[in-house]
């Protein structure tokens, strides 16, 4: 087992940053605390001048494996998530095939456990038939994130439309659903509406056609059904300044029953950026008015929102071009997540215990995930030494996606991820990879 021995390094973690060292033994973390010394083999790393946090947890990526592997693999997306500090994901079910048994579930556990460099947990599909599948894996609950229901049409064709399934699953499972919440009957007379008066739509239509009102109209009807059967929710990707009414922070995030997720794309693009990147930025929620934008980091910080995750959707480049009908909706970010918040913090919009708070401590407690998404004796070491004195560039060259693209091209960060640690073992160090030991399944404590 790897010893490792992090010394005066600026440790961030659950609300506060402190001047220590870090021991790591095997796969967790031994001892945190001032002027420690080991004896015997480690691997010494001076810290000074640098930043220790907890591993980054995406609660939403869509790694394309197995059945759209020209788009990404497992392996590919993981590689790029660890390089910039996402240690851990949660990946959805809209893969070929789809994964709506448990069965078809387990497979993409088998993939992972083969080929991930971080950390993993996939989510059950929905679909307007499958209920009976998809509550045989309450009895797995501890080894499963959740379930997750798309209400509003997006890539892979799951709709649920079914009111009758909708009841069914949010009455009857033990887990966490996540729902992708837009109003289709919304969106299709927008759609219907726009073309009549346009003929030829262009990227900017996207946020009128997915507008406001079908992402709020949603979110309230799974909000609607998750009191009325105290159903543990979670809403994905809140991209509208009217959506936020629907969410509390009066209680603690243990304590409440419905969370969000917003996403760095829709924390940092706006609709003005269609001029320049056009189909890039095409996604579902849609990337909409600069006023949603600041609403959600008003909302991101003072706790109506709950944590920020990315829904990395990779395509290839060809696919996100054409008309609007054939563009792809969905952009690759998981290399930059952890990157651009630590540049929004060195523009002083965010500190860095908010951004740990966001990234890792509450997905942790989102989803009650087993000993990670903290710097805790014990805890595995899912962790990640950030350089706030130098900077990054998004550049063709240095994107780990199999997409090879990114809406970020071009931008420099100001911050550097320069090691990566999964499970104890240092899987990143300043572009030099250790791909022996892969990442593990997570638990719950559900």
């Amino acid at each position: 087992m790897s010893k490792y021995l992090i010394k005066n390094i600026s440790l961030v973690n659950e609300g506060k940053i402190e001047h220590l060292d870090l021991l790591i033994n095997g796969e967790r973390i031994e001892k945190i605390g001032s002027q420690l010394s080991e004896k015997g083999k480690v691997t010494e790393i001076n810290g000074e001048g640098k930043h220790l946090l907890p591993g980054a947890i995406d609660d939403q990526v869509h790694f394309r494996e197995p059945g759209l592997t020209h788009k990404a693999t497992i392996y590919s997306e993981s590689k790029a998530a660890v390089a910039g500090g996402v240690t851990s994901f949660m990946e959805m079910p809209n893969t070929i095939p789809n994964a709506l048994t448990p069965t078809l579930l387990e497979d993409k556990y088998q993939i992972a456990s083969q080929g991930s460099l971080a950390n993993y947990s996939f989510f059950m599909g929905v679909s307007n038939t499958n209920a009976d599948e998809v509550l045989k894996v309450n009895q797995h609950k501890a080894n499963i994130c959740g379930v997750k229901i798309f209400m509003g049409a997006s890539t892979g064709n799951m709709l649920v439309d079914n009111f009758g399934t909708l009841e069914k699953i949010f009455r009857e499972t033990e887990l966490l659903i996540a729902t992708h919440c837009e109003d289709e009957k919304i969106i299709k007379e927008n759609y219907e509406r726009i073309k009549k008066e346009k003929g030829v739509l262009t990227a900017s239509d996207h946020a009128l056609i997915r507008d406001d009102n079908a992402c709020y109209e949603s979110s309230l009807t799974a909000i609607q059904i998750a009191k009325k059967y105290n159903t543990r929710l979670h809403i994905l990707h809140i991209s509208t300044e009217k959506e936020i009414q629907l969410f509390g922070n009066m209680l603690p995030l243990k304590d409440k029953r419905i969370t969000s997720e917003v996403c760095i794309h829709h924390l940092h693009f706006t609709s003005d950026d269609y001029n320049q990147l056009g189909y890039k930025i095409k996604c579902n929620p849609a990337i909409k008015s600069p006023n949603n934008k600041e609403a959600l980091w008003k909302a991101l910080l003072d706790d109506h929102l709950d944590v920020i995750a990315t829904d990395h959707a990779p395509h290839l480049l060809t696919e996100k071009s054409g008309d609007y009908e054939h563009a792809h909706a969905g952009l690759p970010l998981v290399q930059h997540s952890m990157l651009l918040m630590l540049h929004y913090h060195q523009l002083g919009k965010i500190s860095l215990e908010k951004i740990v708070q966001k990234m890792s401590h509450s997905v942790a407690e989102c989803f009650h995930i087993e000993n990670r998404g903290y710097i805790r004796e014990g805890y595995f070491a899912d962790l990640v030494i950030a350089n706030l004195q130098k900077t990054t560039t998004a550049k063709k060259e240095n994107l780990l996606y199999k997409c090879g693209w990114s809406p970020l091209e071009g931008f420099e960060f100001a911050a550097q991820i320069e090691k990566t640690f999964v499970n104890g073992t240092m899987v990143y160090d300043n572009g030099i990879w250790e791909e022996t030991n892969k990442g593990k399944r997570m638990t719950f404590k559900h």
